[in-house]
């Protein structure tokens, strides 16, 4: 069944869920050649939230997927939609968004999975806003889950240090309402030249194992900053505003110098960035929608705030999102 077309789609409820697990820089040098110092100056991370075998990718987006319907104070059954990003899925198939779907009871809907890994959230939301204005559905559920704490090297102190485990959603709600509300404007970019600067050496069609992820940091480092920058700018432009409009920019949290670099590049405050790296470190997709919560549930972003959302992963894939809540 699909609904009438619509102009538009807003944010009417966001969720979170981590895994209970708490592993700190000091921990985790216990088993690994590293320190609180070490991981502190160069990514601002302090602590990762790191899944136990049951917990799980679908068990996570579940969790912040039933958060975010409480905060819009919606029933489940309301969504005909499921969009969820992520890297680490339960299985090859199905996607990981049918086990969500059949969990919360909204059966009969569409529900799928969008792979582009940190900057999967940005994706889906951008999948699911353009799929609301068709009529497709007249409300979604966007999802960010992640276990990476799965596909890490943990003889790799470069990488494994940097990663976490986590889930955040978003309801999205179509409409026909204010057209300064809601999602204002999202760009989107891949570049497949540089899969090997970030990728997991393995796959069901090459090595028929999940493998670890490889990254070449300093390299990814210097193209994150001048992507961000560039689509932040496009998105901008494209919507008639500039870095001073902004109330919030909500990043993908990889690493608390590529925040600073992006912010200062562009000349936003800092104290207009919302930083939840130190505390989640990198959760890939869930990052973005994390660290949205948190910002809302702890009162600084509010409704009519012009909000930014930026996100570089693997692929390379990066995009920005601007979004009056």
């Amino acid at each position: 069944m699909t609904t009438a077309v619509a102009t538009g789609s807003r944010i009417i409820g966001t969720g979170a869920a981590l895994p209970r697990q708490v592993v700190t820089n000091a921990e985790l040098a216990e088993r690994v050649d590293t320190s609180d110092e070490w991981i502190v100056a160069r990514t601002g991370i302090r602590q990762r939230h790191i899944a136990q075998a049951d917990e799980t990718t679908a068990t996570l987006a579940i969790a912040a997927a039933r958060a975010a319907l409480d905060d819009a104070g919606i029933d489940a059954a309301s969504i005909g939609l499921i969009v969820l990003a992520t890297a680490t899925p339960d299985n090859t198939f199905p996607a990981t968004a049918t086990k969500v779907q059949a969990a919360l009871g909204c059966n009969g809907g569409v529900a799928f999975d969008v792979a582009a890994v940190c900057s999967g959230f940005l994706y889906a939301l951008a999948t699911a806003d353009s799929l609301l204005r068709t009529g497709m559905a007249r409300r979604a559920l966007v999802i960010g889950a992640e276990t990476f704490s799965r596909i890490l090297d943990w003889e790799d102190r470069t990488t494994c240090v940097l990663f976490g485990d986590g889930a955040g959603a978003v309801v999205l709600e179509a409409g026909d309402g204010d057209a300064a509300a809601g999602i204002l404007g999202t760009r989107l970019h891949a570049d497949g030249t540089q899969h090997d600067l970030l990728y997991v050496d393995g796959g069901p069609s090459t090595t028929q194992t999940v493998g670890h992820l490889r990254m070449r940091g300093q390299e990814v480092f210097r193209h994150a900053v001048v992507n961000l920058s560039n689509v932040l700018k496009e998105v901008l432009e494209d919507t008639g505003h500039n870095a001073a409009d902004l109330d919030w920019v909500v990043p993908h949290q990889a690493n608390a110098r590529i925040l600073d670099a992006t912010a200062r590049k562009l000349g936003i405050a800092p104290e207009k960035v919302i930083v939840t790296v130190d505390r989640h470190a990198n959760t890939s997709a869930a990052s973005v929608p994390l660290a949205l919560d948190v910002a809302r549930k702890d009162g600084r972003i509010k409704t009519g705030d012009l909000v930014m959302l930026e996100a570089m992963g693997g692929g390379f894939t990066w995009g920005a999102s601007l979004i009056r809540m």
